[in-house]
């Protein structure tokens, strides 16, 4: 049953830069049908989330250019519910508009707020974890996040660290108070972070009652939470789009994880096995692709011949002949005039090479 204080927030404004070069800014890897399922990854979110929460509480907080894509993708949601930023301010400042825009819809809103590129397999397990979630924050004040048993040591994701002190009647329901957070390390320490069962994926995904999150801005983040106030009278109303547009510009930029989730001290992580994965990464595609014998996922093998190879993804279109000989754990992907080829565990590095492409041979090619 769909409840009416029940709201969710999909953050779709990022432009992928992990998963160039088929991710590109014009259209990110949100708004693509990568694993081929007949849906965008935006749209998989909002199937998922509208069969619980009613698609009038369902909001889309993206780029002011991405505006047509959304409306065209997600015709279910209101016009109204499409939170357009007029820059790049990472989520904090995503967060803090959609708070004020529900508080104008429903002061005693229960929120969760999810990326708008996660894969998720184990949909009916993943919607009964949403609702536990939910209910959890409805009577807690508490900033509540999902956390997945890491598969691999994925240098791609921010981790979580477990306090194993979290009260008994609050552990019994699979939730337990959370010790640190560490953003994306090294290999080696992905390595440590794995093998010692005290750290957890963080997916990225939150849940918190309005009153609870909206005190931790005052907070933490006072001067964010100034400019969104600021504008009270204007949120669903004419004037709001203006009223963005004038503040964004001076609205410093940060994560809700740098911002407060690493300094509240009521944050708590429930664990569940969903079938998830951002699909930020490479290494997360590789994970979802069917693979060869020597462990090559190869997107299309009828023109790829490769030899003495093994754990490698190809990603190519359907439209070139690959060649590959002696390659082991490398990622080859090429989309349109870029090709890029680069060892799987260094992938982190290619938010370096998008840099460095931009610089020389400008925007056209990201």
């Amino acid at each position: 049953m769909k409840k009416s204080n029940h709201y969710c927030v999909i953050m779709a404004g990022g432009i992928g830069s992990r998963f160039w070069p088929l991710s590109r800014t014009r259209k990110p890897k949100q708004f693509l049908d990568i694993l081929g399922t007949g849906r965008t990854m935006i749209q998989e979110t909002f199937d998922r989330f509208n069969q619980i929460i009613p698609a009038e509480n369902i909001l889309v907080v993206t780029s002011k250019e991405y505006e047509e894509i959304v409306k065209e993708q997600l015709p279910e949601i209101p016009a109204n519910n499409i939170l357009l930023e007029p820059g790049r301010r990472n989520t904090a400042p995503c967060i803090a508009y959609a708070n004020y825009k529900i508080r104008n819809m429903n002061p005693k809103a229960n929120i969760v707020v999810a990326p708008s590129d996660h894969v998720i397999t184990k949909r009916d397990e993943f919607l009964k974890i949403v609702e536990k979630s939910l209910d959890f924050v409805e009577k807690n004040n508490s900033l509540l996040t999902l956390g997945l048993q890491p598969s691999r040591p994925e240098t791609g994701y921010g981790y979580i660290q477990i306090n194993t002190e979290t009260p008994k009647e609050i552990s019994q329901q699979g939730i337990v108070k959370v010790k640190t957070f560490t953003e994306k390390p090294n290999y080696e320490m992905a390595v440590i972070f794995k093998e010692s069962g005290e750290f957890f994926w963080n997916s990225g995904i939150f849940f918190w009652n309005l009153e609870s999150i909206m005190k931790e801005f005052e907070k933490h983040l006072p001067e964010i939470n100034s400019l969104f106030a600021d504008g009270s009278s204007f949120y669903n109303q004419a004037g709001e789009q203006q009223y963005i547009q004038s503040i964004y510009p001076v609205c410093k930029s940060i994560s809700i994880d740098y911002g407060i989730m690493e300094k509240a001290d009521n944050v708590y992580v429930i664990r569940a096995d969903i079938g998830w994965s951002d699909l930020g990464t490479w290494g997360s595609l590789y994970e979802h692709m069917e693979k060869d014998k020597h462990s090559n996922a190869i997107k299309n093998p009828d023109q790829t011949f490769i030899y003495e190879s093994s754990g490698c993804i190809v990603n190519t279109s359907g439209e070139k002949t690959v060649v590959i000989h002696g390659l082991k754990d490398f990622i080859i992907a090429e989309s349109d005039n870029i090709i890029l080829i680069c060892e799987k565990k260094e992938e982190q590095l290619i938010k370096q090479y998008v840099t460095d492409v931009k610089l020389k041979l400008g925007e056209s090619l990201i």
